[in-house]
């Protein structure tokens, strides 16, 4: 196989990342998160926000969803979120298992909007059915696209207006910075607590979850425990971070993973192929033949997205901090043969 386009953390880490992980693997540090690499860690992501929210750092992206959503939810509550979600399709009832019914919205370009949120809403009027007290997205969302400053002021406003709280996921926060004009600070204000992604962007683990409702942030650290998510050796999660937030490093590799994105998307086109969905970040998500699809598995990895019917399908390709545009040209050229 020539290179793996299946995801963004197929690769340990970034190269300033590993080095950073070497030159501090004979330190003896305090366990827990209450080590000075992890205060660190949190000073620097406060400078970023501009803003002295509570930061913690978990492993994944599925187990920080859980918990925040857990630790902020009663039994009765549920969160809202678009039908393509991340924790309503691919994490295995995770938030359901802990009790919290997710609430759809069809949406045909993966995102939510105020009025989805209001015929939620409307639908969910008294104490015989679930009570919606969370919005639930992500940025970039599961199918490529990026909210902007206006639709995330709106949704907030729309969650505060109807007693709800926002969440934002950022798995892959790097690259709808890049992409979107939404910057750190926004995040910190327009929403009630989002994460910074780590996993996806160049840490070989952690996600750094921002809490900005100082309400919400009481005794996190007992639900974070409480669901497995407390690492004894906390720094291991947190010095990935001292390493990505220094300078513009974090959004630097959102936006190389958007350059070769945006450079295989522009290719293709030109060659005629439809798209499954119109992404402008580091997800591609094209339809092919099956004769295709088996030709560019004989040198190339990728996940098959969805059948669209017998003889085509969706296949996703994922551009990383290790892709190249060499990389991508040769692929192309690869795809040009067939």
């Amino acid at each position: 196989m020539k290179y793996s386009f299946r995801n963004d953390y197929s690769s340990i880490c970034h190269k300033k990342v590993l080095e950073k992980l070497i030159e501090c693997q004979n330190e003896q540090n305090i366990g827990y998160g209450e080590d000075l690499h992890t205060l660190n860690a949190k000073r620097m992501i406060q400078e970023k926000i501009k803003n002295k929210s509570d930061v913690y750092f978990l492993t994944g992206g599925t187990q920080t969803n859980m918990t925040v959503i857990s630790h902020i939810l009663k039994p009765y509550e549920a969160v809202i979120a678009c039908e393509t979600g991340h924790i309503n399709v691919h994490e295995t009832g995770a938030i359901e298992g802990r009790g919290h019914k997710v609430l759809t919205h069809k949406s045909l370009n993966g995102k939510l909007d105020p009025l989805m949120v209001k015929e939620i809403l409307i639908k969910h009027t008294d104490y015989h059915m679930v009570k919606p007290k969370m919005i639930y997205i992500s940025n970039t969302t599961e199918i490529g696209s990026v909210y902007s400053l206006e639709e995330l002021k709106a949704l907030y406003k729309c969650a505060h207006d109807n007693d709800l709280y926002l969440f934002l996921d950022g798995a892959r926060l790097a690259s709808a910075l890049a992409a979107s004009d939404i910057d750190y600070p926004d995040y910190a204000k327009y929403t009630d607590v989002f994460y910074i992604g780590g996993t996806k962007n160049g840490s070989y683990i952690g996600e750094a979850v921002v809490i900005n409702n100082k309400d919400l942030a009481k005794e996190f650290q007992f639900s974070i425990k409480h669901s497995g998510a407390m690492l004894a050796k906390g720094f291991v999660a947190s010095i990935p971070y001292e390493v990505l937030m220094e300078g513009n490093l974090y959004k630097e590799i959102g936006e190389k993973e958007n350059e070769c994105a945006n450079y295989i998307t522009k290719e293709l086109k030109s060659l005629g192929f439809k798209f499954y969905s119109d992404s402008i970040t580091n997800q591609i998500f094209v339809i092919v033949s099956n004769e295709l699809k088996d030709y560019i598995l004989k040198e190339y990895d990728f996940e098959v997205w969805d059948h669209i019917n017998e003889s085509e399908v969706a296949i996703r390709f994922v551009t990383s901090f290790t892709t190249t545009l060499d990389i991508c040209k040769e692929f192309i050229e690869y795809i040009k043969a067939f």
